[in-house]
């Protein structure tokens, strides 16, 4: 093997399970990333509770950011023997918790002793480091490695990692992209391309696509909820608790706040917009309630935009229609009055593929019913729930989905609205790759034509000379 090398343990047949091992020498390397294979990837990497690989000379783990399916390995990396800090940035360091403890109470145990031991065992190798700082690794004779974190603008506190390895006189500068997001998040400060890289692992999961821009976004939200006014329905977002949840808040607070703002200019209470100031926005999901208050405590990490909003006494994640729903009783009745009545609503509940969590019990009590509307705002991998119904709008019949082993219909109309996307796209992709002159790009967690597609064009864009691989299991 020649040295620095990579082999990839998930994130290559599916977007899915992001996991890569830099070696440095026989005995010593780096991990970026341990996430959980989700939904039919699963069945192609590594199942429930597999590690995959030995953790013999893994030195650290490096973490781009903290969704499962790139850091719900970690308990079972703890399990193999694992005893290594885990490096990540410090907005990554206070939700890293927060979503394995979720996890492990979901996967593992819901026994208060055995969480609690493992929170604390996460917590003693959790080893925040600041953005664009460059953190040693490893250093001795013949041997150097150090690693950068920069702003990946996926979710709070993501990053791309660059590392820097030099052996034998040889200097080789690896950059692991993580998930890159996608531009004019209304929250996060945007990503800056690295300097320069000799190897890219670089993220495909919109390889083959173009989003909306923002304002496009904004309009289709605005009228969607519009015709859920017209039609007394509700708009059932099924949103990832971490990242999605806060964007859709932030977008939400900011429609909320121009219609009152026009209504009160108008003069016209009880007019045009008086339904769009009763309609409530209800956020069911208790992970994502404790996620968005350290958003909140976190604000100094937030891009200018947002943070204008507070200095002028508006909170972007904790508006006045906003309603926030803890306990299983509450959420029981919030379902039963929604299916009951004709009270439009906005509903933003877990988990963002359909596959468990609250959405379940709306989906149930109102996929039948056409005055309400599912709305996608994140991708859904194959084989969930999620992208079941999602495909259910290529189908003239109605459709059928399976929930909790039992049939349901596909009454409610069922929308995309790609411009929410966390991940950049095929344009962002690209100037991401063009931005480090890179070398040569090895392009993992995405779906094959994804792949293919991104890799055609950074073969027509890179400078001639450049190499495109998709990557696959073994040494790259």
């Amino acid at each position: 093997m020649d040295f620095p090398a990579i082999t990839h343990h998930g994130g290559v047949h599916g977007i899915t399970g992001s996991c890569h091992q830099l070696h440095l020498d026989d005995g010593a390397s780096l991990l970026v990333d341990c996430g959980m294979a989700q939904g039919a990837d699963a069945r192609l990497d590594v199942g429930p509770g597999e590690l995959g690989f030995g953790v013999g000379g893994v030195l650290v783990l490096v973490v781009t950011h903290v969704h499962l399916d790139h850091v719900g390995r970690i308990p079972t990396l703890f399990g193999a023997g694992f005893r290594g800090p885990i490096l990540c940035s410090e907005p990554s360091a206070k939700l890293l918790p927060l979503v394995l403890e979720d996890a492990y109470r979901l996967e593992i145990s819901n026994e208060p002793v055995q969480v609690q031991r493992f929170l604390a065992l996460l917590e003693r190798h959790i080893e925040p480091i600041p953005f664009a700082h460059w953190h040693v690794v490893i250093d001795r004779p013949g041997l150097y490695c150090a690693i950068r974190l920069q702003r990946a603008g996926h979710l709070l506190g993501s990053a791309y990692v660059e590392c820097e390895v030099r052996r034998a006189g040889k200097s080789t500068r690896v950059v692991f992209s993580g998930d890159l997001g996608a531009s004019g998040n209304p929250l996060l400060r945007p990503l800056e391309p690295p300097e320069w890289a000799d190897v890219l692992v670089l993220e495909s999961t919109y390889g083959d696509r173009l989003h909306v821009d923002r304002g496009e976004r904004r309009q289709q939200l605005e009228a969607l909820i519009e015709r859920a006014l017209r039609d007394q329905g509700a708009i059932l977002i099924p949103a990832f608790s971490l990242g999605r949840t806060q964007e859709l808040l932030c977008e939400l607070e900011d429609i909320l706040y121009r219609k009152a703002l026009f209504e009160r200019s108008e003069g016209a209470p009880g007019g045009e917009f008086a339904g769009w100031a009763r309609l409530p926005v209800i956020l069911d999901s208790p992970l994502a309630l404790r996620i968005t208050q350290v958003y909140r405590e976190l604000h100094m990490y937030w891009r200018e935009e947002a943070r204008q909003r507070l200095v002028g006494g508006r909170d972007p994640l904790g508006f006045g229609q906003l309603v926030t729903i803890e306990s299983h009783s509450s959420h029981q009745r919030v379902v039963n009055y929604l299916k009951s009545t004709g009270r439009p609503a906005i509903v933003i509940a877990g988990n963002g593929m359909c596959s468990g969590g609250r959405i379940v019990d709306y989906l149930k009590a109102m996929l039948g019913d056409p005055r309400h509307e599912v709305l996608f705002v994140g991708y859904q991998a194959k084989g969930t729930p999620g992208a079941v119904i999602q495909a259910s709008r290529a189908v003239e019949d109605v459709g059928q989905v399976d929930l909790s082993g039992q049939l349901y219909q596909i009454r409610a109309k069922v929308l995309t609205l790609g411009g929410f996307s966390g991940h950049a796209d095929q344009r962002g992709l690209l100037a991401f790759a063009q931005g480090c002159a890179a070398k040569r790009v090895l392009l993992v967690h995405g779906e094959r034509a994804s792949k293919q597609a991104l890799a055609q064009v950074l073969r027509q864009e890179l400078p001639e000379g450049s190499f495109v691989a998709v990557a696959g299991h073994g040494g790259n």
